[in-house]
């Protein structure tokens, strides 16, 4: 057990954010909202790619690139339009329901929270003000600032050097297996939320608490963390 709570750090799109309120752009695009999903996959697995290459590329721009290589493959032509109504959808995901009250329910139980994603700062930050929970994290980071994609150790190590902290004090919360296992492998705890369509990979390092929704997981936490540290 850990002597004081960890500092709890978020990831953003989906852990956060509704990832599936992007769909109606794919199915006006491509008639097919089942799109959204091939292109997040392919979001993630090309920013690894790159990672892996020793090459960064922001965010958005894999995501324009991505947006445009599945047009390709589909016969459709894709418009600038399309990809400025894309960036402005992706910057503008509500958070799931259970959000915002579950983000004040760890804070009040005295967990610090903070943010780590793959997006620029300044969409993260358009995302946060815009689902109107900015306010809830101390501090916001991107991997943009390191120029390594999650789950590059780097990223996770560029979080502990600006906390000051040791990796065994940092805790990340994700809805995506790929995202816990980065962070256990670089020595912090984490949490899984399953959202829709994600689940507990078992093979690798397993994330300590796994949760239906942030409610859920925050519970876990506290109950983890706050209600069996011995009292003085």
């Amino acid at each position: 057990m850990l002597d004081k709570l960890p500092l709890v750090v978020f990831d953003v799109n989906e852990t956060l954010l509704d990832l599936e309120s992007v769909t109606p752009v794919f199915e006006r695009i491509f008639g097919d909202g089942g799109v959204m999903r091939l292109w997040f996959a392919d979001l993630i697995l090309y920013s690894q790619a790159l990672t892996l290459a020793g090459v960064y590329v922001p965010f958005t721009d894999i995501g324009a690139a991505v947006l445009e290589m599945l047009a390709r493959t589909r016969g459709v032509t894709v418009s600038d339009a399309d990809k400025a109504n894309l960036t402005d959808t992706f910057a503008t995901m509500p958070p799931h329901p259970e959000v915002p009250a579950a983000l004040d329910k760890l804070r009040k139980a005295g967990f610090r929270l903070f943010t780590l994603t793959d997006n620029l700062l300044e969409v993260q930050t358009r995302q946060l003000v815009h689902g109107g929970i900015v306010d809830k994290f101390e501090r916001r980071f991107s991997v943009d600032q390191v120029g390594h994609h999650k789950p590059s150790p780097q990223a996770y190590a560029y979080v502990e050097g600006q906390l000051r902290a040791e990796p065994s004090e940092m805790l990340l919360i994700a809805s995506h297996m790929w995202d816990t296992i980065g962070a256990l492998g670089a020595g912090w705890h984490a949490a899984l939320i399953k959202r829709p369509g994600n689940d507990v990979l078992a093979v690798g390092p397993q994330p300590e608490v796994v949760g239906a929704d942030l409610n859920d997981v925050a519970d876990q936490l506290i109950e983890r963390y706050v209600r069996s540290r011995p009292t003085t």
